[in-house]
């Protein structure tokens, strides 16, 4: 059987953070800028602290069956709220979007692609 890839998003929203910790965020932005965003097993934090206090965490998943993505799901918000707690940063409005690749549609390179292989 094949093993589907799931792309995890779980965002939320900083709450409450104490001066020392939105130093501390401001002061590693750059490593979470959007710009190196990827989705990771470990997942992969984004934010722009100074903008807004929103985030969001990119994990890559796996399972054999379509249904494998909901715990998929659960590990990822998991995940990210034991970041979160690990490191004494409030949140609120957590909530996750996941998506199974091997249902997303063909690209115009893809479907060029399985035409000229297939």
């Amino acid at each position: 059987m094949p093993t589907r890839t799931f792309r995890i998003t779980v965002r939320g929203v900083f709450d409450g953070l104490e001066p020392g910790q939105r130093a501390e965020l401001l002061a590693r932005a750059p490593e979470h800028d959007v710009l190196h965003a990827a989705f990771t097993p470990e997942g992969h934090l984004c934010y722009d602290l100074a903008a807004r206090p929103a985030f969001t965490f990119r994990f890559q998943d796996s399972g054999e069956a379509a249904e494998d993505i909901l715990a998929a799901t659960e590990r990822a918000e998991t995940a990210a709220r034991a970041w979160l707690t690990e490191r004494g940063y409030g949140y609120k409005n957590l909530r996750s979007q996941a998506a199974d690749l091997s249902q997303a549609p063909l690209g115009a390179r893809q479907r060029r692609d399985a035409r000229r292989n297939g």
